[in-house]
């Protein structure tokens, strides 16, 4: 029965959550067992695992092509899973598999995608995996039903953004929504929807960007006031580096918002970095925790953690691309930052990193904040040939440390200085904020560089830093 008065939580599960029949069963029990805590239940997940990268290569096509055999394997991933759910994925599935062929035929035909297009194909993944999620759900006893996320989630334009980034990136507001409050109670007390997915004000799908599901969570905690947001992914919780490249990385238990938005903002996979904002702005506390391993604690990000001065974290973004502006005409001339800022602006590039001299400005891109492409590089670098010189460098790398009061923790990383006297860095900047100091690298120094400094600035289990990753497997 519908308790409109009860607190909504909402479940996020990643695309290797909802990929198998077994962690299906699982989230059933997640499911119930927040019912016996008297809320209602907001499921939002992604496309199966896999997916997303099936489509991604149909929409990116450069060239005609015939797409069949990427269809036909999509379709076979999904018809199997359905089978494992004792669900029947043709009938289910049967507008989705028609609309994927009929976009792949039409991408292969012209051999490109319009980002309109290609924002449709992508969201087909989340469509087929929620159809066959619920009907899991139902037969399971479950009375969940489907919510198309799109009559929920309408994105607003962003100023000087690319029409690809409109499509491609979208942002949707996410103040707390009556009208978002009011459609929920009508769908009852558990709810399945799709992550990445959002309409725009002229009703064309939109997504929000690779990573996006963690982002639809947020927003729709923060629209409906959840009483939490719980991210269920193939790990534990955060951890104080990639524990695939240093196993001896320690859960953290606690952290706060602005500690967390820097680490996922620094290259941390398990989180997408817009997904704080939302839930920062509620005051919504945020779970991680692990689908594998339902019991362990995971990690908690709220207002409540320890804010003493603490690395939390050592964190590698790759991939990154640095942009090197250098004139001698700069130096005490008045609006030349404005000038080839604006530059970027025009080119709808957002800034990550920035570091200045007398005589240079040196920046990074982060690609999975911008659309970068060879054509809107080329713009940029007209752009800025009015102002500078240009040096664009791609695959480089940012190594950051994160934590509070990063300042007052420098000396015990000063023995880390010495192996920046084996490789370049191309850029070394620290946060007016006191959070992280990030350093830029070439690509294949990075984790040389981020494990040396982990072996410094992360102690021992107290009550912030937990187990060792290799302790929890």
């Amino acid at each position: 029965m519908n308790s409109p008065t009860q607190p909504w939580v909402v479940l996020k599960f990643g695309g290797t959550s909802v990929a198998t029949a077994h962690n299906w069963r699982m989230i059933a029990g997640v499911i119930e067992k927040r019912r016996k805590q008297g809320k209602r239940v907001l499921v939002v997940h992604s496309a199966v695992t896999g997916i997303s990268n099936l489509l991604e290569g149909i929409a990116s096509t450069t060239a005609r092509n015939d797409f069949n055999d990427s269809v036909k394997h999509i379709m076979a991933v999904h018809q199997k899973l359905a089978t494992d759910l004792g669900v029947d994925a043709d009938t289910l599935l049967a507008h989705e598999y028609l609309e994927l062929q009929e976009l792949a035929a039409g991408i292969g035909l012209l051999g490109e995608a319009s980002p309109k297009a290609h924002a449709r194909l992508m969201a087909l993944g989340e469509l087929m995996a929620t159809r066959l999620g619920v009907a899991f759900l139902q037969r399971s006893g479950i009375a969940a039903q489907w919510l198309d996320a799109r009559e929920a989630l309408i994105s607003e334009p962003a100023r000087h953004a690319t029409e690809a980034s409109h499509y491609l990136s979208a942002q949707v507001p996410f103040d707390y929504d009556t009208t978002c409050v009011q459609k929920l109670d009508h769908y009852g007390d558990v709810v399945l929807t799709q992550g990445f997915i959002a309409r725009n004000y002229k009703g064309d799908t939109v997504i929000l960007g690779r990573g996006g599901s963690d982002t639809s969570a947020a927003y729709f905690g923060a629209k409906l006031r959840a009483d939490v947001v719980e991210i269920w992914t193939d790990v534990p919780g955060m951890f104080t580096a990639n524990p695939r490249t240093i196993p001896n990385a320690r859960l953290l238990k606690a952290l706060d918002f602005d500690e967390a938005q820097e680490i996922a903002s620094t290259g941390a996979k398990v989180l997408h970095p817009r997904c704080i904002a939302p839930v920062k702005h509620g005051q919504i506390p945020m779970w991680v925790m692990c689908t594998h391993q339902p019991d362990l604690p995971g990690t908690i990000i709220s207002n409540d953690a320890p804010k003493r001065a603490q690395v939390k974290a050592v964190s590698v973004k790759k991939n990154i691309s640095l942009i090197s502006m250098e004139t001698l005409g700069m130096w005490q001339q008045v609006g030349f930052l404005a000038d080839v800022f604006a530059c970027f602006k025009q080119c709808g590039l957002s800034i990550d990193l920035v570091s200045t001299s007398e005589s240079n400005v040196t920046v990074t891109l982060d690609p999975s904040a911008n659309t970068i492409s060879d054509d809107v590089l080329k713009q940029l670098t007209r752009e800025l040939g009015d102002w500078c010189r240009v040096d664009i460098r791609h695959h480089v790398a940012a190594v950051s440390v994160v934590g509070r009061h990063i300042r007052e923790i420098l000396p015990q990383l000063a023995p880390a200085f010495s192996l920046l006297a084996e490789h370049d860095v191309y850029l070394l900047t620290q946060a007016a904020s006191d959070l992280n100091l990030s350093f830029v690298v070439d690509n294949e120094q990075a984790d040389a560089l981020a494990e040396k400094l982990h072996s410094l600035a992360i102690g021992h289990e107290d009550d912030v830093l937990g187990a060792t990753w290799l302790s929890l497997q």
